[in-house]
């Protein structure tokens, strides 16, 4: 990805709405910032702040991985989207999705049939990681190593053993912005099968986002948390309602604006709470004041 210069057409310096962050309650924090351009299509990395090589938590940003090793499998033919997983009558569809019926953390037992609920659960995340090593016939991190992070150079994250394949990642900014990049502008996977990852699944779904409150519908993709209409959000007001992504109880976020063409990602070393539902909305509609181009029409 390359840069940007930093100095708007009269050689000025830029406003950078990034500087926020060094505001967050926290004692280590770092952001960037990237966007495809409108003629040629590169990804470029528009701005950064701290430390962008610092290895933190990933914390639930862990299931974006994730599911982008369900979709390099599902591409590859070594598992398919409505494969049984998880109780009776769900499927990896169902697990992406959180429509399986199963609770967050209370193991196998599920709350709900499957496709009646938006129940999140870290649990359906476990068990969609054993069903990609099963069908691969090789432990899940040497799979998710060898599908995704490699391919996208994330030389600096890992899923350290014994970790949940929901919430255990830990890497650098650097290397979860390239993840963004990814999805701006996808390699791994065909721009289809991206396409129909990002779309609601199960619509009409009623249920809980962490942090946020009850939502009806609690609008979802496969894998992705996707904004829609939902407000209050984590997420800014220019925020286009196809923006998809997530966020993770260590301050961790990474979301993607495919109208804008603007991905955002920020790690800490903090906890989740009032201060990031306070900072992070208008943080992103700095962001996209900024960086989306006069060319997008946001909603």
């Amino acid at each position: 990805m390359g840069g940007d210069t930093g100095l708007n057409g009269n050689g000025a310096p830029r406003s950078k709405p990034l500087d926020a962050v060094a505001q967050w309650p926290v004692r280590s924090a770092t952001a960037v910032v990237a966007r495809r351009e409108a003629t040629g299509g590169a990804i470029v990395v528009a701005e950064q702040t701290g430390d962008v090589d610092m290895v933190l938590p990933w914390a639930s940003v862990t299931k974006l991985l994730v599911t982008m090793a369900v979709l390099v499998a599902v591409e590859e033919g070594t598992l398919g989207f409505d494969d049984p997983a998880g109780p009776p009558g769900s499927t990896i569809r169902h697990l992406l999705a959180h429509a399986s019926g199963l609770g967050p953390d209370d193991g196998l037992r599920p709350f709900a049939p499957p496709g009646r609920r938006r129940i999140y659960s870290n649990v359906g995340f476990e068990l969609l990681a054993q069903s990609v090593s099963q069908h691969a016939g090789m432990p899940f991190t040497d799979y998710l190593l060898a599908g995704v992070v490699h391919p996208l150079e994330m030389t600096g994250t890992e899923l350290p053993p014994g970790s949940s394949p929901a919430s255990g990642a830990r890497g650098p900014v650097r290397d979860l912005i390239a993840l963004g990049a990814e999805l701006l502008a996808p390699r791994l996977v065909s721009p289809s099968t991206l396409a129909d990852a990002v779309e609601v699944a199960f619509p009409g779904l009623s249920g809980v986002l962490p942090g946020f409150g009850r939502f009806e519908p609690c609008d979802w993709g496969l894998g992705f948390e996707i904004r829609d209409a939902k407000a209050p959000h984590w997420t800014g007001t220019r925020n286009s309602p196809a923006t998809f992504g997530h966020f993770g109880r260590s301050g961790s976020f990474l979301w993607v604006d495919p109208v804008a063409r603007v991905a955002c990602a920020a790690l800490c070393d903090g906890t989740f709470g009032p201060w990031a539902r306070q900072a992070w909305p208008p943080l992103a509609d700095a962001v996209l004041e900024r960086w989306a181009g006069p060319d997008n029409n946001l909603a």
